[in-house]
């Protein structure tokens, strides 16, 4: 498991109509505030305030065609030449990290072809490096490079 320090950010937060929402500053919208997306809006500040990734290379929440399902990814960071770099599954808090996240990222992965993968609920992170079809658990996450 890998230890995140979370960075203090001020979340824009506002209510509305249909609950409360929050200003994603990587897409530049309003989102609705579910369990998950608290997961992801946090885990995306610790990539970009601590691990220093670009956010001109992050990809949030885009779908995407698996065979014949279509599927939706939380977080994809690109390197510098475009090519997806690190996947990134998010669960909210009280969801486990099991066996099913882990296949979930590597369905995922089936499609999106990239060298890290990582699965978090907020407490609790894992990540992987794929080396040539197999699957390297990692200690830390992955300094940007690009």
């Amino acid at each position: 498991m890998i230890k995140i320090d979370y960075p203090d950010y001020a979340h824009q937060i506002r209510q509305e109509a249909k609950g409360p929402v929050i200003l994603d500053p990587v897409r530049k919208k309003w989102v609705s505030l579910t369990p998950e997306e608290w997961v992801r809006q946090n885990i995306m500040q610790f990539f970009l305030q601590v691990m220093h990734y670009p956010s001109a290379l992050f990809s949030i929440e885009k779908e995407f065609i698996l065979g014949e399902l279509r599927k939706r990814y939380d977080i994809v960071v690109y390197d510098r030449n475009t090519q997806p770099w690190l996947l990134v599954e998010c669960k909210q808090t009280t969801e486990p990290l099991d066996d099913q996240v882990l296949q979930q990222a590597l369905r995922y992965h089936i499609q999106v072809r990239a060298r890290y993968i990582v699965i978090t609920n907020g407490h609790y992170t894992y990540a992987w490096e794929n080396e040539e079809g197999r699957l390297n658990m990692l200690s830390a996450l992955p300094s940007w490079n690009g």
